[in-house]
């Protein structure tokens, strides 16, 4: 899965380089077995961002940084395209990051599925594995958008740097969303919408989903 995701990134026409962060030399071995570039970091980090930012702090030439998880083996590169660009069209915004809207009802409920709600400017307001927003008034129609949010964020360097200076909210830890740490240091994310789909790995179900949309012709 780990070279799926690796192959992926490199596809992307912004991206000029990729490098396999981890603290398991099982990966580790793995990625250079099929010719990746990969940095053995430390194992005491809470999240994959710190994990990042780790590699980032050796990086001094990388202005901008993406970090694509692991387990998203149908990352669309043209998505990663889009939220570089997030990025890159305005010097105001410092984290970026992906949302796609959901399709599925059954996903709204899902805790496993990760939820997001913006403001007028595209920015995150809150992330969430409840319901948001949630709908309180059903007697009539109401339209209600509901966007499923993507692992993958792009920094400039210096804001990822400071991320791992950062101690944990009550928010992150209630929720275990490592961006919400971002929110509750005032800093803004903005988000870029996209109609490209992707399946995290984060159950053994989504292994069967994920081959099953590969046997079909996904990504």
């Amino acid at each position: 899965m780990i070279e799926r995701v690796w192959e992926r990134v490199r596809k992307a026409t912004l991206v000029s380089r990729v490098i396999v962060a981890t603290d398991d030399e099982r990966i580790r071995s793995a990625v250079k077995s099929f010719g990746g570039e990969v940095v053995l970091t430390r194992a005491d980090h809470r999240s994959g961002t710190e994990r990042v930012a780790e590699v980032a702090a050796a990086q001094k030439d990388a202005e901008i940084l993406v970090d694509v998880q692991g387990d998203e083996p149908l990352i669309e590169p043209a998505a990663i395209d889009a939220a570089i660009e997030a990025i890159r069209g305005d010097s105001d915004v410092q984290v970026a990051t992906l949302a796609v809207p959901i399709t599925n009802p059954a996903e709204i409920m899902d805790p496993n599925v990760v939820k997001t709600v913006l403001d007028f400017d595209g920015n995150a307001l809150y992330f969430s594995r409840a319901p948001i927003p949630w709908v309180r008034d059903r007697k009539g129609p109401v339209h209600a958008q509901h966007l499923k949010h993507l692992g993958l964020y792009v920094f400039r360097r210096d804001a990822l740097l400071d991320f791992a200076t950062f101690p944990q909210g009550d928010l992150e830890r209630v929720e275990q969303l490592e961006q919400l740490r971002w929110l509750e240091n005032g800093y803004r994310i903005r988000v870029a919408e996209t109609e490209h789909e992707s399946v995290s790995v984060d159950t053994p179900e989504d292994v069967t989903r994920v081959e099953q949309l590969l046997a079909g012709g996904a990504g």
